[in-house]
């Protein structure tokens, strides 16, 4: 199954966790390269390990991306790609929202700990994994998990449940939208902003 917010929810995850160029704007020669804010209680850099580590109350801005977590390593290894990890305490969840005014949706991805890997251009929430597009305000489709997995060469994802899935029982739970009833909703949200 594919539905239109995996690509979404991966650029955006990508771009916040490995601060570098998303890999959509590159392949799509579309917009300038935003800005990347990291604001944290700390920052430690490391210039022989090409590492940077975020703590303490972290909100990574990038366009219309944020990110929220206690912890954010960004490292590069030695072939280039970038790799990043958010992670959180205390039962809370990393939080990843996504904006596209254009289509009138708002991605918003939990977990507990957020990874990308650049070579292998993979996201992945772990524990509590939930992945939610909304269109104009209102929920549309869920991915619930222990870990939802995201693969942006082949446009595929993989949900696993277990005991600390986001889903009742430790199962996987989908609900998708028919691609219609989304298109409708665009459209009315369209209109709406037209009458203003």
């Amino acid at each position: 199954m594919t539905m239109p917010f995996h690509f979404l929810a991966a650029s955006a995850l990508a771009a916040c966790l490995a601060g570098a160029a998303p890999l959509a704007l590159a392949q799509q020669g579309t917009q300038e390269e935003p800005d990347t804010l990291v604001i944290s209680d700390t920052l430690n850099y490391d210039d022989i390990r090409k590492e940077s580590v975020f703590t303490g109350n972290v909100v990574l801005t990038r366009g219309d991306m944020t990110l929220h977590s206690d912890k954010l390593t960004m490292r590069e290894d030695a072939e280039g790609f970038q790799h990043g990890t958010a992670t959180v305490e205390g039962g809370k969840l990393v939080f990843l929202r996504q904006e596209n005014p254009e289509k009138f949706e708002v991605l918003e991805a939990r977990g507990q700990r957020a990874e990308y890997n650049g070579k292998t251009e993979e996201v992945e929430m772990i524990g509590k994994a939930v992945i939610t597009r909304f269109i104009c305000g209102k929920p549309f489709d869920n991915i619930q998990g222990e870990r939802v997995i995201y693969r942006q060469k082949t446009e595929t994802y993989q949900a696993f449940g277990g005991p600390n899935s986001a889903a009742p029982g430790g199962r996987v739970r989908s609900l998708a939208t028919p691609r219609a009833r989304a298109d409708a909703a665009i459209e009315a949200c369209r209109q709406q902003g037209a009458k203003r």
